[in-house]
């Protein structure tokens, strides 16, 4: 059985997952509608981690206006919820490193002169040692979240998810075709991974609405212009939610 959304018919649908069995629907999204069904396709919320969406986190700290990410958590928090009913899998992905910042590299390492974090606490010495170390509160995700225990945890030490972690893997072995990304930075880990994702033949949605940048707005139209014309599609919560609501419920 196919569900379709209306609305939707009359676009050019991606289908990803052409020989499934189960329930799919129609995502309306640009530049072509995408199918989607439950168990081919995953939601990634993309480091909404206190470093990157609360007053006195690393992004907080190394000067970056943090006040429009509070507009996205209850818009993620819509899209976990839509996934969760039907059973569509919900990975949280967390940036960061040990506490001694082995992973983060050494000035051998790119990484070691471009993060904000790293270069913060360098310049700051009181701050050395809170920003991205796993097990503080940096690095924790937000609790408004409310990651359950079904819900994916995978950490990742650079930009991309895709770079060092188990995410391939993780999702490989759940039969997953289809990425839907929420969370923070649009231009910087949001596209890194999706970008990435796109060359391990994953379908890459981003919904525009859900997800917050760093630095000036012309950044955000650039990352959505990429995604929707080179590495994937752009979508919306609302479209979202109204798809995947007519997918049967995750049987309890």
């Amino acid at each position: 059985m196919r569900l379709l959304n209306p609305a939707s018919v009359s676009q050019a649908i991606i289908d990803p997952a052409p020989l499934r069995s189960g329930p799919s629907v129609v995502l309306s999204a640009r530049p072509e509608a995408i199918r989607l069904d439950a168990a081919t396709t995953a939601v990634i919320i993309v480091d909404m981690q206190n470093a990157y969406a609360s007053k006195g986190g690393y992004v907080d700290e190394a000067g970056f206006d943090v006040g429009p990410a509070a507009s996205v958590i209850p818009k993620i928090a819509q899209v976990v919820d839509a996934a969760r009913a039907v059973g569509m899998p919900v990975v949280f992905l967390q940036n960061g490193w040990d506490s001694g910042y082995v992973e983060a590299g050494t000035p051998l390492s790119p990484n070691w002169h471009k993060s904000n974090a790293l270069k913060t606490m360098r310049a700051r010495p009181e701050l050395a040692g809170k920003f991205l170390a796993r097990g503080g509160w940096d690095y924790d995700l937000v609790d408004s979240l409310n990651v359950q225990q079904d819900d994916l945890r995978v950490h990742k030490p650079r930009y991309s998810a895709f770079f060092n972690s188990q995410l391939d893997s993780v999702l490989r072995a759940r039969g997953i075709r289809t990425l839907i990304f929420t969370g923070i930075a649009t231009n910087v880990c949001v596209e890194s991974t999706l970008r990435d994702g796109f060359h391990l033949e994953y379908f890459g949605v981003l919904l525009e609405d859900a997800v917050h940048h760093l630095g000036p707005d012309f950044i955000c139209e650039a990352s959505l212009y990429n995604v929707e014309k080179f590495f994937g599609w752009v979508s919306n919560v609302a479209d979202f939610r109204t798809a995947v609501g007519q997918l049967p419920p995750k049987d309890h």
